[in-house]
């Protein structure tokens, strides 16, 4: 008789692993309570920016978080990365510095910005998208006004939040272009900064500059890392075993 039962679902965490940092400690507790208050298991694969462009590293995977920790070994790697999941459909979520090189993916490789850069990476660049911000959100915390029927909304249960930050760059330049090619900002701060991006007619792409990771006690895994592992899992469910 055929097994027809699903396979686990994978998850690939780009990113340069450091018990430094934070949310990368935070991330295997986030996992297992996943696992025990929700029964959404998943199978974690930390991969390391430098092996993210190769080809294949992240294909065949039920989703990609592209995780804190910038600036990472190879911009690269962690583009390509995002590249696979957004044109093949894999579930992603990318937190403070995936949103801003999600944005940075985009900006290259379907708005045509080859040029765009990140001043993190590159101090020097000409054409920077992703700029140091005005004021630092290092430790900060804020309110995130969240667009009706967005995605990210739907996922949050409100239009209203409030986030953790742990960064100090955000996106400055070329928004309008990126809304134009089909981006959709749809988490704003009480200034109308931008902080959350998402894909419509992607099965699951969301990215916030705020770390979801850093919410709560890790017991109650936010929002969205639970949709994101419920995304994963139906992922995994439509592969064939």
């Amino acid at each position: 008789m055929t097994n027809t039962a699903a396979r686990t679902a994978r998850v690939a965490l780009v990113g340069d692993r450091s018990p430094d940092v934070v949310a990368h400690t935070r991330i295997p507790l986030l996992l297992d309570a996943l696992a025990e208050r929700d029964r959404l298991v998943l199978d974690a694969y930390w991969i390391p920016s430098e092996d993210a462009g190769h080809e294949d590293a992240v294909r065949g995977f039920d989703a990609v978080w592209v995780v804190p920790g910038s600036p990472y070994r190879s911009e690269v790697g962690v583009i390509d990365a995002i590249r696979t999941a957004r044109v093949e459909g894999i579930p992603f979520l990318g937190t403070c510095g995936g949103f801003q090189h999600a944005l940075l993916e985009f900006a290259r490789n379907v708005c045509g910005l080859t040029r765009a850069g990140h001043a993190e990476n590159d101090p020097g660049t000409e054409d920077p998208l992703i700029e140091p911000l005005a004021c630092s959100l290092v430790g900060h915390e804020g309110v995130v006004v969240l667009e009706p029927g967005s995605l990210a909304q739907s996922v949050i249960g409100s239009e209203r939040t409030v986030e953790r930050y742990f960064c100090a760059y955000g996106p400055s330049h070329h928004l309008d272009t990126l809304r134009a090619h089909g981006i959709r900002f749809s988490g704003h701060d009480g200034d109308g900064q931008v902080r959350v991006a998402e894909l419509p007619g992607h099965p699951f792409f969301l990215a916030s500059l705020f770390q979801p990771e850093l919410a709560g006690d890790v017991s109650r895994p936010h929002p969205m890392v639970r949709a994101l592992a419920r995304a994963a899992v139906e992922h995994a469910e439509r592969q064939p075993v």
